[in-house]
């Protein structure tokens, strides 16, 4: 495994080369190129701020209360940036190893450096967003801290890309060998935007009352709902992840990982003959 990482290291060129190719071919003939990576991410929050925001009055359940700095707009817009960049990532998942099929037969070189190329792609369109959540953060008047920083953010953006990167390689491998996997995806994305307390403070479930005790345990152990929670606590400290809901997504996105590595691995002979 340390000799695969290191031949993946040695080849993060050709993952350079990739992403950005990608991103030429993303923005190639279009008349407003990088405006898209700001007006996808502002359309959804707006269609949800209305929504949630001002149809629910979800702003009653913001982290902090009501009056917290940035209020539930802020609180959108900071979760949906990395929604938008693991969404996006777990759709190209199932394709990774297929799209690239001719390289993957023809040229030796490492096969993670696929998967890693299709996490690290939407990383970098997540990182291009971000002048669109400091404009909020300006107009709404957010605030941050030094713990949420140094501390929230780089290990939100950590964990959630070894989670991001064990469900690639995991759905990367399957997929080659039953194609179903795609269309299961499409509808665990949808379930996992509703269960990970994304534009749904988790305080409006964990503090409420009005569920039973098994689902507050079921949603406190989706490995996400740890990841969002860092993510909107670099802006609400009040939202910080406790010991259980932390635990459980560092813990996760660990077992993930490993889990697809070795199932990638093991079938990488049968999907190379698949392929």
């Amino acid at each position: 495994m340390a000799s695969r990482a290191l031949a993946v290291w040695h080849s993060r060129r050709v993952v350079s080369l990739l992403v950005r190719r990608d991103l030429k071919v993303k923005y190639q003939s279009s008349v407003l190129g990088y405006a898209w990576s700001m007006l996808e991410p502002l359309a959804m929050a707006g269609v949800y701020f209305f929504v949630f925001g001002l149809v629910f009055d979800t702003n009653r359940g913001v982290p902090g209360g009501g009056d917290a700095p940035g209020g539930y707009l802020l609180f959108l817009i900071s979760g949906l940036l990395p929604w938008l960049w693991f969404a996006q990532s777990l759709n190209q998942a199932p394709n990774a190893l297929i799209s690239h099929s001719k390289l993957i037969t023809t040229m030796r070189m490492p096969r993670e450096i696929f998967p890693v190329h299709a996490v690290a792609a939407k990383f970098v369109d997540y990182l291009l967003t971000w002048p669109v959540l400091l404009a909020f953060v300006f107009a709404l008047g957010g605030r941050t801290t030094v713990q949420g920083l140094l501390l929230w953010l780089p290990l939100a953006v950590t964990v959630q890309l070894v989670f991001s990167l064990g469900l690639t390689l995991l759905l990367a491998t399957v997929n080659v060998l039953v194609r179903d996997v795609e269309r299961i995806v499409r509808i665990f994305n949808r379930v996992l935007f509703y269960s990970s307390a994304i534009i749904i403070p988790s305080g409006l479930v964990l503090e409420s009352g009005r569920f039973p005790g098994w689902f507050v345990t079921l949603f406190q152990f989706n490995p996400l709902l740890g990841i969002f929670k860092m993510h909107h606590a670099v802006w609400y400290p009040a939202d910080a992840p406790n010991a259980l809901i932390l635990s459980t997504s560092i813990g996760g996105a660990i077992l993930i990982l490993v889990f697809g590595y070795v199932t990638f691995r093991r079938l990488e002979t049968s999907v190379l003959k698949e392929l």
